[in-house]
């Protein structure tokens, strides 16, 4: 006798979305105490997404981070249009996270850009900024 598998995909899968829970970190003490969830998780992953070259560490999934190492040195121009999609790229691998927009650029310093964007979520919008050396 063969079993039958047919049973499976005829089976309603339900989805159910896991809670945002995430341990609090607080930057200025430079420590981790309680947890934040939704839109305050969604800002500390937005900051980690963005301060974590990506390929560099082995614990992370080669989907989770940013690559900024090849900017150094390039045209501003360039780089302007790059960071644009960079960010985009690397904040939307997390599907908590939408679309990312309004992206605006000032420069501070000689060899320094900060860019300033929206990040959309599931749980409202985000103003982030990330500085580059170039």
């Amino acid at each position: 006798m063969i079993p039958s598998t047919n049973t499976i995909l005829s089976t309603d899968i339900e989805i159910e979305q896991q809670p945002s829970l995430n341990y609090k970190m607080q930057m200025v003490k430079e420590v981790v105490v309680g947890k934040v969830d939704k839109l305050e998780a969604m800002k500390q992953v937005v900051f980690k997404i963005l301060n974590t070259e990506r390929y560099d560490y082995i614990i992370y999934s080669w989907n989770y981070g940013i690559e900024l190492k090849d900017l150094f040195g390039m045209p501003v121009d360039y780089v302007c249009a790059e960071l644009t999609d960079r960010i985009t790229e690397a904040l939307v691998q997390d599907d908590r996270i939408d679309s990312v927009t309004d992206f605006d650029f000032t420069f501070p310093k000689k060899g320094e850009i900060l860019v300033t964007f929206t990040v959309h979520t599931i749980f409202g919008d985000i103003e982030a900024e990330r500085q580059v050396t170039i």
